[in-house]
């Protein structure tokens, strides 16, 4: 039990800037903490729903209140997944062999198509949650929730492209059968709440997120040999982008 609770602290503390009580990072305490990332994205889907109703009955324009609505996540999480997206950016911009990709994710700088990727993701991250209504906010808030379960399951099942680093020390200490079963039960519970807020509007965003999780496995298998933790934080933030934007496509269909 303590090592399960432990497993808890560890994810929470990893994967969002929600304060925890320190504990440490041992092979004991690292079995099941990916079954407690997608928690971290109930926390996200929350805020995002709390400051959708709460900005309804506060005096600024529509543009202010979609600028807090794109940067809770961020603010949430600590901007971590999107640190992966633009390391990414930089290492497929680069058009390098599977080894040199690797190691340009590790590079710490920022290249200038990780600033042109920021700031076009940021902009069509807006444009997107600006559309939104009222019935499409609580499909896009379990996306959150459903985006980590799929990244979970990655983990646990998807080839690594090395045996070091964030993704490769989750998977192996993971009690992967555990982990694997666990994911799928969040898959289904976030899927069954989308498409029980809105059928039509749930679908869209379901289909859409399993479209880019098939893709993130054929690029992260043919450009890096495998996924890591910078590829995981990629798929993050491609797919709530894409399905929020199927869920506005869908909703005016």
């Amino acid at each position: 039990m303590k090592s399960i609770i432990n497993s808890f602290i560890i994810a929470i503390s990893m994967y969002s800037k929600i304060p925890m009580p320190r504990t440490e990072w041992n092979r004991e305490n690292m079995k099941y903490v990916m079954c407690f990332f997608p928690l971290a994205g109930v926390a996200v889907g929350a805020a995002v729903y709390l400051w959708w109703m709460l900005s309804g009955r506060i005096p600024m324009s529509g543009v202010f209140n979609t600028a807090v609505m794109i940067l809770i996540p961020i603010a949430v999480t600590g901007g971590i997944h999107m640190d992966g997206l633009l390391d990414t950016a930089d290492a497929l911009s680069s058009c390098q062999p599977p080894e040199r990709k690797l190691e340009i994710l590790k590079d710490s700088n920022a290249g200038a198509f990780a600033v042109i990727v920021c700031a076009g993701y940021l902009l069509l991250d807006y444009g997107v949650w600006y559309d939104l209504t009222a019935d499409a906010v609580p499909v896009v808030a379990a996306g959150f929730v459903l985006s980590r379960a799929l990244s979970g399951l990655a983990i646990v099942t998807f080839p690594l492209a090395k045996n070091s680093g964030l993704a490769a020390m989750f998977s192996n200490e993971a009690k992967k059968k555990t982990t694997g079963i666990v994911m799928v039960v969040y898959i289904a519970a976030s899927g069954a709440f989308m498409i029980a807020a809105n059928w039509k509007l749930g679908l869209a965003g379901l289909a859409a997120a399993a479209a880019v999780f098939a893709y993130y496995r054929h690029m992260a298998v043919k450009e890096f040999g495998g996924i890591t933790g910078d590829l995981a934080g990629f798929f993050l933030q491609v797919c709530e982008l894409a399905m929020a934007a199927a869920v506005i496509i869908g909703g005016r269909i």
